[in-house]
């Protein structure tokens, strides 16, 4: 059961991870400081402090947050159904939660191609995280058949979460307008042109 205090404590580091990457999507993370953060949050400079060691320690938790949710959505999205439905499911999970955290996602788009941010590693590894939900995923397509054996199950697995985050962003930021299922719809275009294994070169049950 959860005490009041972590549910206070949660609902301010809440209010500085929305603050923090509201600021850094206008103006860069170099750009934005402590004391912006707190005036965005509506905290004491004090608190940001007290939460966190620093504003690269804020972002990290930030990072941690943002994936982990987005890790969570795959998971909850492909539980119980076979690999190409999973496929589908992972497809709209990673669109609605764009779509919810868009801010967010911009960030992340921009952050995974530098190599330079001290959280580089702790970035990579988040990202594996929930890539590897999607490498599970089709990793079952090939070994029950569905996918083809010779699919390259990690260059497609980067590719779809790639593909997914890319195709997102371009859409809010552009044209925002366009509903969601006509993107989803796209996106699952691609994916299904994956083909599906011969089936007389499926596995045989002894």
């Amino acid at each position: 059961m959860v005490d009041g205090r972590t549910r206070r404590r949660d609902d301010t580091r809440q209010r500085l991870y929305e603050a923090a990457v509201e600021l850094i999507a206008e103006q860069g993370y170099s750009a934005t400081t402590v004391d912006d953060i707190a005036l965005r949050a509506g905290v004491a400079k004090g608190t940001v402090y007290y939460n966190f060691a620093s504003k690269t320690s804020l972002f990290e938790g930030l990072l941690r947050h943002g994936i982990g949710l987005l890790t969570e959505a795959f998971r909850t999205a492909v539980d119980g159904l076979p690999p190409r439905e999973a496929l589908a499911a992972l497809v709209h999970a990673q669109l609605t939660y764009i779509q919810r955290y868009r801010a967010f996602a911009q960030l992340l788009l921009s952050e995974m191609w530098r190599t330079n941010r001290e959280w580089q590693q702790t970035l990579t590894l988040l990202r594996e995280e929930a890539i590897s939900v999607i490498a599970e995923t089709i990793s079952r397509g090939v070994r029950s058949g569905d996918l083809p054996a010779d699919l390259d199950v990690r260059v497609a697995s980067s590719a779809l979460f790639g593909v997914g985050l890319v195709v997102a962003v371009d859409w809010l930021v552009f044209t925002p307008e366009r509903p969601v299922e006509d993107v989803e719809a796209s996106l699952l275009a691609i994916v299904r042109r994956v083909p599906v294994a011969d089936p007389a070169a499926r596995p045989r049950a002894d």
